[in-house]
């Protein structure tokens, strides 16, 4: 098996690529610019009219949205263990957390980083930008008190969940106002456990860098 990943530094297709990395299987990344004013390339919107990536493509199709690539991804390569079965008691709970994260923590970054899309007026964006700040602050403790002393989001298993709430800790900026993840405890300390995957240190080797020298960076 082998795929092709659209895909983008800093964008939620990193997210995808550290499941394919820890899958093993061969792909190829189709680098694609994203950047606000940017025009999205044809072929790219033959396969996701909204424009955005990840987009995933197989010998047999093509899949879009970082939480559903993440799932097929993880039932197509079970042997992986990165996601409970259909039929495990931890099914629910871990297919509850990624559309947590796909559908209200990665709509409230985007409503600092894409607030005219939020708004009909560009008066107005600077309210939805506070607003995106403490919707991220109310976001984060809900994931923060259920994980609680748990190893991971599913408790003593790690799973592909567990990378996506990495991923999404980098998106935090100072420079928006965003919440620092040290006021999520718990949040920050599986994210830090996350990152030592040697799949992690590979695709966020210039985030962790970043990290180490004390710096901020924003998606």
């Amino acid at each position: 098996m082998s795929y092709k990943l659209y895909y983008a530094d800093r964008s939620a297709a990193m997210g995808a690529r550290v499941v394919l990395e820890e899958i093993g299987a061969p792909y190829e990344l189709i680098w694609t610019d994203i950047s606000q004013g940017s025009t999205r390339e044809p072929e790219l919107l033959a396969l996701n009219p909204n424009g955005w990536i990840p987009v995933l493509v197989w010998e047999e199709g093509t899949i879009y949205e970082c939480g559903a690539i993440t799932v097929f991804l993880c039932d197509r390569h079970p042997e992986i263990q990165l996601a409970p079965g259909p039929t495990d008691s931890d099914r629910g709970l871990f297919l509850q957390w990624l559309f947590f994260f796909s559908s209200s923590l990665q709509n409230a970054f985007q409503m600092t980083y894409y607030p005219n899309r939020f708004c009909a007026s560009s008066k107005d964006e600077a309210s939805v930008k506070r607003r995106s700040t403490s919707r991220l602050q109310e976001l984060w403790q809900v994931v923060d008190a259920a994980i609680g002393e748990k190893d991971w989001l599913l408790g003593n298993q790690f799973s592909a969940a567990d990378i996506y709430l990495f991923m999404l800790t980098t998106w935090l900026s100072e420079s928006h106002q965003h919440p620092a993840a040290d006021s999520f405890a718990n949040v920050k300390r599986v994210a830090a456990k996350v990152m030592q995957r040697p799949s992690v240190r590979f695709i966020y080797e210039s985030h962790i860098s970043d990290i180490a020298a004390g710096k901020k960076r924003a998606p």
